[in-house]
């Protein structure tokens, strides 16, 4: 394997190891949400750090492979395309340590209904992040354009 070939799969592994932190973060944040966990949301307060930090490695090195590699064509796309990627990670990342402060703010309130709909809501959210990322790494524009498509429906 070339060494550009295994740069371009450790950017990727990188950015797996972040989908799963922001996976992890929105499905505590919202056990927080419906199961009043505050150890969940300091979970999510731990792995922010981490999202963070890997947002910034992740951009160092696709800067990086950009500027030493001068990718064409696919590799070019693959490597912005996790330049986008990662910003909508550590984004999400930010959004659940939202939903988790204000979770934590309602910690004493008696629960008015029952939040199946939030459960719901995060199970679909963290659907969509793991279908997009098995998109990402397989090169597959097909699942990714499909995957696209239903995230377009399911949050419009």
């Amino acid at each position: 394997m070339r060494h550009f070939e295994q740069e371009l799969e450790e950017l990727k592994g990188k950015l797996l190891e972040m989908s799963a932190l922001v996976e992890s973060a929105v499905q505590r944040s919202v056990s927080e949400v419906t199961q009043k966990d505050r150890s969940a949301a300091e979970q999510v307060y731990r792995d922010e750090a981490r999202i963070n930090q890997l947002q910034i490695e992740i951009d160092e090195f696709a800067i990086n492979l950009l500027a030493t590699q001068q990718p064409l064509a696919a590799d070019l796309r693959l490597v912005v395309a996790a330049l986008k990627i990662n910003t909508d990670l550590e984004r999400m990342g930010d959004l659940s340590v939202h939903i988790a402060q204000r979770a934590l703010s309602l910690l004493t309130e008696p629960v008015i209904k029952p939040m199946v709909d939030i459960r719901h809501m995060s199970a679909l959210v963290e659907s969509m992040v793991r279908k997009s990322m098995d998109a990402f790494v397989a090169n597959d524009a097909d699942m990714a354009r499909m995957q696209a498509q239903l995230n377009s429906l399911l949050s419009g």
